[in-house]
């Protein structure tokens, strides 16, 4: 099995310039009622690999399809979005308040050889479900390089 491993908030400096990208286009493209002006959340996911691909399960209860992106740069698949918080009715009054909105950014290192153009990710209930299909793995298997005889100039 390859190794997994999500990427802490620490190391997610190093996709700050895709992560900064990805919300100026959400800025750009959300509706006012799609958009946050506060909070940060931390959707929990799941990484799974079987024979033929990896698959990525995040929750994204209450987030939008189009507030979402997922990119894959130098081994790391990188999930950022927007989830907006609920519509309040006035008058209202909270009595408990668990559920988390905000803009987020997950990373997920993998290491292994992936068909990037076969690569495809699905919302259904409430689940984001993204799956990159693996290449057959060259390495390990035995390769002959040819020698030539040496000529002469």
């Amino acid at each position: 099995m390859a190794p997994f491993t999500r990427i802490p908030p620490s190391e997610v400096s190093e996709l700050a310039e895709d992560i900064r990208a990805i919300f100026d286009e959400l800025a750009a493209t959300l509706k006012a009622e799609q958009r946050t002006s506060a909070g940060e959340c931390h959707p929990a996911l799941d990484v799974f690999e079987t024979d033929e691909a990896v698959e990525i399960v995040m929750d994204a209860s209450g987030v939008a399809p189009e507030a979402l992106r997922v990119v894959f740069r130098a081994g790391i698949v990188l999930i950022a979005g927007e989830k907006a918080p609920p519509v309040t009715r006035a008058p209202q009054t909270f009595h408990v308040v668990e559920r988390e909105f905000g803009r987020f950014a997950r990373g997920v290192r993998v290491d292994a050889a992936f068909d990037l153009q076969g690569g495809r990710a699905e919302m259904r209930e409430g689940e984001l479900t993204i799956v990159l299909p693996k290449r057959a793995d060259r390495r390990g298997r035995a390769y002959r390089i040819p020698i030539e005889p040496h000529r002469a100039v």
